[in-house]
């Protein structure tokens, strides 16, 4: 039975218990077993009713596969204030919904945010629970924003910024996209704890980043760098490609990698 209204689940305990909204779609069931199913992490002040998330869900139900898509701390209808965001709280949550959620292979499908949010997922799963992380049957990455809080803010930002965040705690940093991001000191600092750094990663699976070159959000040479440090990942650069990756062509490379790797 598909949920057509948003669920909830809760993570974390006592003060920091939080309802993180989510829908799911059943997959196919055929003599060979379940079809591989996609878990759909959205991007930074998106919601799992966007462009490409409510396309990915109509083709996944066409293809027959499962398909769980969720809204972090903050973001969407789940709790949670901005102000009090972390890399670590949201990936605490992607590991609950992957482990509550989710049976049998997945493949990763990660927007931006959710594209770095994929990575520390498998990151963890494959150091503390390897039999959860042999479930993960491949990463697809749009425009991966790996190490967010330090390589694309942090570093990025203009001295008076980096010493307004010291001196006030946050920083109002304008967006394409709609309001204005709230950038926090704690935000900052915590994601430190998730970096990546350029250091070799064996993801163990095969990893596809999808990723346009006039992107300004996060620049392609970025994803290269991903793809360098990341064993065994590909990379397939759209020319006239942005950030959104949401056009009707954008959409049928995203299909047709999940595609070749889900029928692999």
């Amino acid at each position: 039975m598909t949920d057509t209204q948003p669920q909830f689940l809760t993570v974390g305990e006592g003060a920091s218990a939080r309802q993180i909204a989510y829908m799911t779609a059943p997959g196919r069931t055929t003599d060979g077993g379940t079809a591989t199913g996609l878990m759909w992490l959205l991007g930074l002040k998106s919601d799992m009713v966007a462009t490409k998330a409510a396309a990915l869900a109509e083709w996944a139900a066409q293809q027959g596969h499962a398909m769980t898509r969720y809204e972090y701390s903050a973001h969407g209808q789940s709790d949670g204030d901005f102000a009090k965001a972390t890399i670590g709280g949201w990936l605490e949550e992607s590991e609950a919904v992957f482990q509550q959620l989710t049976e049998g292979p997945q493949i990763l499908v990660g927007s931006s945010t959710g594209g770095y949010l994929a990575l520390l997922l498998l990151r963890r799963l494959r150091q503390a629970d390897p039999s959860a992380a042999a479930r993960i049957k491949a990463l697809v990455l749009i425009a991966p924003a790996w190490d967010l809080t330090e390589d694309l803010m942090w570093q990025k930002f203009p001295d008076e910024v980096r010493q307004e965040i010291m001196d006030t705690g946050v920083h109002l940093r304008p967006s394409d996209y709609g309001e204005p991001y709230m950038i926090t000191r704690k935000f900052i600092e915590e994601g430190r704890k998730h970096l990546f750094a350029g250091e070799l990663f064996d993801p163990g699976c095969p990893v596809i980043i999808l990723q346009g070159v006039l992107d300004k959000d996060v620049p392609v040479e970025h994803a290269r760098k991903l793809a360098g440090f990341t064993k065994g990942a590909e990379i397939i650069e759209v020319p006239d490609g942005e950030h959104r990756m949401s056009r009707p062509q954008d959409l049928a490379l995203l299909f047709d990698s999940i595609s070749r790797i889900a029928n692999s």
